[in-house]
C-alpha cells in the first residue's frame, strides 16, 4: 500500500492542476445537485422486526387514519380563565373549522367533540385539538405545515397561547453556528502554531472544507430520493471536518519535516503520501469499517447515519492523499522550514547537542516513573467511567427540540397542563377478527389495562370500517422517556397471553414512543456485541501492522478505557444535569439511544490513527536500534507534537458543536471531544509510553505461526524505503535492458542459486538448465514471480516493487517442441488475437477490420523473409497456415513471431525441448533475431548447455549465457560472448 501511494502522491505533485480541477469540478457538480434536486432531512424512526413496528405496518394497511402522520393543536387560556369561556371556544371551534380545510389535513378532532377523550385540562386552561394527516410524515409537505402554523393568529388574536406538537414539527434543519465558526478558527490556530507558516496552516483547513462541501452535497442529493435524519449532515459535517483536517496534517507535518532534513520536495511529498498516509489510510478505512458496522444493527435511520459519515471519512481520505500532494506540488520548496526556525529545530531533534523537545521531555518523565503512570491514568478513566453505570438511553422527542421551538413550547404546555405522559401516548391494537361481542371485549381490555402501574388514562376502543382491528390509546402517568414509560410497555406486553386467553383477542403496543423504546432496546442489546467486534477488529488490525501480541491488547484496552470515561463524561452532563448551564443544556434526561454505538464506531478509527502514529515511530526506532527504551523515547519524541496537533484540532472542532448545536447533536459532539481528549492525551501520550516501557523487549513478541498466518500491512513504509533504494539503484542500471546482482529465484521452499547478470538492450540472453530451474528464473525476469533475495531490473524497473511494470514489458511464449504446441489454429488468427489484445484501446476505432489484416500480412511477410534469409530450405507460411502442418523449427519461428508482434521491449521464449535436427537451434536463434527489433532483449529459456562461444548472428546482439545445469549454493555468474 505503501508503495501504490507514494506513486500516487508523486503522480498528484507532478500534475497539481489536473487533481485540483477533478475536485473543484466534483466539489460544484454534488453540491449542485444537492441544490437542484432540493432534497430535505427529515426524522423517521422505524424499526423493521420489532413488534412495535409490525403493529405500526399493521395499521397502517387496515386503520390508515390512525397509523398516519398526526399532530396536536395545543392552547392556552390566560390565567384565571378557561378554554369553555365563549370568546376561546369560538376561537379554538374556528381554528379547528379553518385546519379542516388545509390540504394534506385528513380530519381534527376537536376538544370540545363528544367523542374527544382528555382533550381538556382538569383546570380548563389546556385544550388538546388532534389533527391527523394524509399519508405519513415523509409524505406531509412543507406548505401544509406553514398553513397549519398560521392559523394560530385565529387564537392569538383571541388571546390564546397557541403552540403545534408533532414528530412532522421537528426542527429538521441543518447548519452551522457562530460556534462552530469558532471551532474552525480554534483549528486554525492550532495549526498555525504547529506549523509557524499561513500558507502551511491553511492548506488543511481549504482542503477539509472542500471535503465537507463534497460530504453535505452528497447527503442532500440521497436525502432528494430516501428519509435523511437532520442528524445524519451535521454528524458528517463534523466527523468530516475533524478528520479532513486531521489527515491532511499528518501529510503536511511528515512532508515539512523531509524538507527540513533537504529531502527534494518532490520526493518529499511522494514518501510523506506514502508513509503517513498509509496511516491516514489504515485508520480511515478502520473508521469507515466500524461506522458500516451499524448497518448490522438493522435500523434504517442508523445505517444512513453511519453510511453518511462514513462517506465523509472517505472523502477525507481522497482529499489528503491526491490534492494536498497537489497543493504541495504547487508551493514546491516554499514550505521549506528556514534554517534556525523552530521548525526547522524540531526536524531535526535527533541530531547531537539539539534541545530536547517538551515531547522528549514528557515521555522521558512517564518512562521514569511508568507504573505511577499507568496507576494514575487508569484511576483517572476509571472514575470519570462511574456515571456510564447509570446510562440510560431513548430516542429524541419534543423536550430535545430547541428551546422556543413551536414543537418544544407544545411540549412544554402539555406537560404543565395535562401531565407528562400526554406526549407519548401508547396504542394498543387489538385484532378483532375473531370475537363476536366487540363492544364488551374492547371495555373488558381497556379494563384490564387499567390496572396497570404508570397509566393515567385509557381510552375507549375504536374499531376500523371493516371490524378487522380496533385501537385502545394507553396514556401513560410518565414522560415518553421515562423508566416506568419503558416498564409499562413491557408489562401490556407481558399481559398479551392473558387477553389472547380471555378474549381471543391478541393485541400488540404501538405508537411513537413505543417504536423509540424498541429502538432504544435494540441499540442497547447491540451495544455490547458491537463493542466486542470493535475491540476485536482493532486487535487482529494492529497485529498486522505491529506484528506484535501485546501492543494490540494494550491499545484496545486504552480504547476501552477512553470510550467508557466519555460515556461517564455525557451521563454525567446530558443525563444528570452537571453543568448544564455551561453547556447549554435545556433538559437533561435519557442519553441518545444511537450515541454510544456511534461514539464508539467513531472514536475507534480516531484512536487507532493516533496509536499508529505514535507507536510506528517507537517500531521503527527499535527495528534499527534493537533497544526497546530508547525506542519508546525515540518514536514518542517523533510522534507527539503531530498528535498533539491532531487531538487539539478534534476537540476544538467537536466541542463547537455542543453549546448551540442540535439537541440530537449535542451529546455525540460531547462525548467525541472528551473521547478525543481523553485517548490522546492520557492514553496514547501517557499509559502507552508507561506500557511500553514495563514490557521492554517482550512488546515485540509474536509468534512465528501467526507472523505467517496474518499480512502484512505496512503501514510503516518499509516496503516504500525497500522499493525507493531499488528504483535508485535501477537508475544506476541505465545502458542495461536486465540487471540483477546476487538474485535468488524461486519459492521459499526451492530457489535457483545466486545470480549475477548484465544484459544490454537489443541483447540475447541464453538460460539453459532443468526446466523447472528455467522456468523459475524466467517468470522472475517477467515479473510473474517474487523476487526470493537479491536485486533485479528489467527495462528500467525494479523487481520485486514495479513486478505490474515489468510483467507489462516483457511477453512471454513456449515455442515449445515436438508435439508439445501443436495446434489447429491458424498461424493468421494467433497473430491477429494477439495484436488485438495488447494494441491501446483507442486503435480499435482507428485501425479497423482491414487495417488489422494488413498487419497480419505484414508480420507474415517477415517471418518469411526472416526464415528464408537464414536457410533458404525453409517452408514459407502463410495467414492460413495451421502450426500443426509445420515442421519443429518453423513451428518455433512462428509462436515467437506471435509474442514479437506484441512489441514490449524484452521477450520471454521457453524452449521445453531439444529440436530433433542439431542445427535447428541455431538457425532458430538467428531467426528470431532478425525477426525482432534491434532493440528489442531476447530471453531463450532453452534445455540445451549454452554455447555462446559457438554462436553468431548477423545482426550484432551481445550474446549473455546462463548454465543452471549447475545449480549450486554457491553465486553464479553469467558467460558473456560478443558478435559481430
Amino acid at each position: 500500500m505503501a508503495t501504490l501511494l507514494y506513486r500516487l502522491g508523486r503522480f498528484s505533485f507532478r500534475r497539481p492542476w489536473l487533481i485540483i480541477g477533478v475536485w473543484l469540478l466534483l466539489a460544484v457538480g454534488v453540491i449542485g445537485g444537492g441544490v437542484a434536486l432540493g432534497g430535505q432531512t427529515q426524522e423517521s424512526f422505524a424499526i423493521p422486526g420489532t413488534e412495535s413496528q409490525a403493529a405500526l405496518d399493521r395499521l397502517d394497511a387496515v386503520f390508515p387514519s390512525v397509523a398516519g402522520a398526526s399532530a396536536q393543536a395545543v392552547v392556552e387560556a390566560p390565567d384565571g380563565a378557561s378554554v369553555s369561556d365563549p370568546t376561546y371556544k369560538a376561537a379554538i371551534t374556528a381554528m379547528d373549522d379553518k385546519i379542516a380545510t388545509i390540504d394534506g389535513v385528513s380530519s381534527v378532532l376537536s376538544p370540545f367533540s363528544e367523542y374527544a377523550t382528555g382533550a381538556i385540562s382538569s383546570d380548563g386552561q389546556y385544550a388538546r385539538s388532534q389533527i391527523q394527516l394524509d399519508g405519513t410524515a415523509a409524505d406531509v409537505k412543507p406548505a401544509t405545515l406553514t398553513e397549519l402554523k398560521a392559523t394560530a393568529k385565529i387564537g392569538e388574536d383571541a388571546g390564546l397561547t397557541v403552540a403545534f406538537g408533532g414528530q412532522v414539527f421537528s426542527d429538521n434543519s441543518f447548519g452551522i453556528s457562530i460556534t462552530e465558526v469558532i471551532g474552525v478558527v480554534f483549528a486554525g490556530i492550532v495549526l498555525l502554531i504547529t506549523f509557524g507558516s499561513l500558507i502551511a496552516a491553511g492548506m488543511p483547513l481549504l482542503s477539509a472544507l472542500l471535503g465537507v462541501g463534497i460530504v453535505t452535497g452528497g447527503i442532500s442529493v440521497i436525502s432528494a430520493f430516501t428519509t435523511v435524519s437532520s442528524s445524519a449532515p451535521l454528524l458528517a459535517l463534523m466527523i468530516g471536518l475533524a478528520v479532513g483536517i486531521d489527515y491532511c496534517l499528518f501529510i503536511l507535518s511528515r512532508h515539512r519535516n523531509q524538507l527540513a532534513q533537504g529531502v527534494d520536495p518532490e520526493e518529499s511529498a511522494a514518501t510523506a503520501v506514502g508513509t503517513a498516509g498509509s496511516a491516514v489510510v489504515f485508520a480511515g478505512v478502520t473508521v469507515i469499517i466500524a461506522l458500516l458496522g451499524l448497518l448490522v444493527v438493522g435500523i434504517p435511520f442508523l445505517s444512513v447515519m453511519g453510511v453518511g459519515a462514513a462517506f465523509a471519512v472517505l472523502i477525507a481520505i481522497g482529499v489528503a492523499t491526491t490534492l494536498v500532494p497537489a497543493l504541495l506540488g504547487l508551493a514546491k520548496g516554499r514550505l521549506a522550514p528556514k534554517p534556525g526556525s523552530r521548525a526547522f529545530a524540531r526536524a531535526n531533534v535527533h541530531d547531537e547537542g539539539s534541545k530536547p523537545t517538551l515531547g522528549l521531555r514528557w515521555v522521558r518523565g512517564v518512562m521514569k516513573r511508568p507504573v505511577l503512570a499507568l496507576i494514575a491514568v487508569v484511576a483517572v478513566l476509571g472514575v470519570l467511567a462511574i456515571p456510564a453505570l447509570s446510562l440510560d438511553l431513548s430516542l429524541p422527542d419534543g423536550a430535545s427540540e430547541p428551546k422556543g421551538s413551536t414543537q418544544r413550547q407544545a411540549y412544554e404546555m402539555i406537560k404543565e397542563g395535562f401531565g407528562a405522559g400526554y406526549n407519548g401516548p401508547l396504542i394498543v391494537a387489538v385484532d378483532i377478527t375473531q370475537t363476536t361481542n366487540i363492544e364488551k371485549d374492547l371495555a373488558g381490555i381497556a379494563d384490564d389495562l387499567k390496572t396497570l402501574p404508570d397509566v393515567e388514562m385509557v381510552s375507549q376502543g375504536i374499531p376500523d370500517a371493516t371490524l378487522d382491528t380496533a385501537i385502545i390509546q394507553v396514556t401513560p402517568s410518565s414522560a415518553p422517556d421515562a423508566p416506568a414509560t419503558k416498564a409499562l410497555v413491557q408489562s401490556i406486553r407481558d399481559l398479551q397471553p392473558k387477553i389472547k386467553d380471555s378474549y381471543d383477542t391478541p393485541i400488540s403496543v404501538t405508537g411513537a414512543t413505543a417504536v423509540g423504546i424498541d429502538i432504544s432496546n435494540r441499540l442497547s442489546g447491540a451495544l455490547l456485541p458491537f463493542g466486542a467486534i470493535v475491540v476485536g477488529l482493532s486487535i487482529i488490525l494492529l497485529m498486522m501492522v505491529f506484528r506484535s501480541v501485546l501492543v494490540p491488547i494494550k491499545a484496545a484496552v486504552g480504547f476501552l478505557l477512553s470510550v467508557l470515561a466519555s460515556f461517564g463524561v455525557v451521563v454525567a452532563i446530558f443525563q444528570w444535569g452537571w453543568f448544564a448551564d455551561v453547556f447549554n443544556v435545556e433538559n437533561p434526561g435519557p442519553i441518545l439511544s444511537f450515541m454510544p454505538i456511534l461514539l464508539m464506531a467513531v472514536l475507534f478509527g480516531l484512536a487507532m490513527d493516533y496509536e499508529v502514529f505514535l507507536v510506528s515511530g517507537m517500531r521503527e526506532a527499535y527495528v534499527h536500534s534493537g533497544n526497546a527504551r530508547e525506542a519508546v523515547g525515540k518514536g514518542f519524541a517523533n510522534g507527539a507534537r503531530v498528535v498533539t496537533a491532531a487531538a487539539l484540532i478534534m476537540f476544538f472542532v467537536f466541542i463547537a458543536f455542543v453549546p448551540d448545536g442540535s439537541g440530537t447533536i449535542k451529546p455525540i459532539a460531547m462525548g467525541l471531544a472528551t473521547g478525543v481528549a481523553f485517548d490522546a492525551f492520557l492514553v496514547r501520550m501517557t499509559l502507552v509510553p508507561a506500557v511500553m516501557t514495563l514490557l521492554g523487549k517482550a512488546a515485540w513478541w509474536m509468534p512465528k505461526w501467526l507472523q505467517k498466518l496474518l499480512p502484512n500491512m505496512d503501514i510503516e513504509g518499509e516496503n516504500l524505503r525497500e522499493h525507493r533504494e531499488a528504483v535508485g539503484w535501477a537508475l544506476d542500471q541505465r545502458g542495461l535492458a536486465i540487471s540483477a546482482e546476487a538474485l535468488r529465484a524461486g519459492t521459499e521452499e526451492y530457489a535457483v542459486r545466486p545470480l549475477d547478470l548484465a544484459v544490454a538492450p537489443g541483447g540475447l540472453l541464453l538460460i539453459s538448465g532443468e526446466t523447472t530451474d528455467r522456468r523459475l528464473l524466467t517468470a522472475t525476469l517477467a515479473g510473474r514471480l517474487d523476487v526470493q533475495s537479491g536485486r533485479a531490473q528489467v527495462a528500467g524497473h525494479p523487481l520485486p516493487s514495479e513486478a505490474g511494470a515489468v510483467s507489462r514489458l516483457v511477453a512471454m511464449a513456449d515455442v515449445a517442441g515436438l508435439e508439445r504446441s501443436e495446434s489447429t489454429l491458424s498461424l493468421g488468427q494467433l497473430l491477429e488475437e494477439r495484436l488485438q489484445l495488447t494494441q491501446p484501446w483507442y486503435r480499435t476505432f482507428t485501425i479497423g477490420p482491414f487495417g488489422m489484416g494488413r498487419r497480419v500480412q505484414r508480420w507474415i511477410a517477415r517471418i518469411n523473409a526472416a526464415m528464408l534469409a537464414v536457410d533458404p530450405m525453409s517452408i514459407g507460411v502463410t495467414a492460413a497456415t495451421t502450426l500443426d502442418a509445420l515442421p519443429q523449427r518453423e513451428r518455433a519461428v512462428a509462436l515467437a513471431a506471435v509474442a514479437l508482434a506484441e512489441g514490449t521491449p524484452v521477450v520471454v521464449l521457453d524452449q521445453l525441448d531439444t529440436f530433433a535436427v542439431e542445427d535447428d537451434e541455431t538457425q532458430f536463434i538467428r531467426t528470431v533475431c532478425r525477426l525482432a527489433r534491434t532493440e528489442t532483449t531476447i530471453v531463450l529459456s532453452t534445455p540445451v548447455p549454452v554455447r555462446v562461444a559457438s554462436l553468431s548472428t548477423s545482426d550484432g546482439r551481445a550474446l549473455v549465457g546462463i548454465d543452471l545445469f549447475e545449480n549450486a549454493s554457491s553465486t553464479g555468474a553469467a558467460t558473456t560472448g560478443a558478435t559481430l
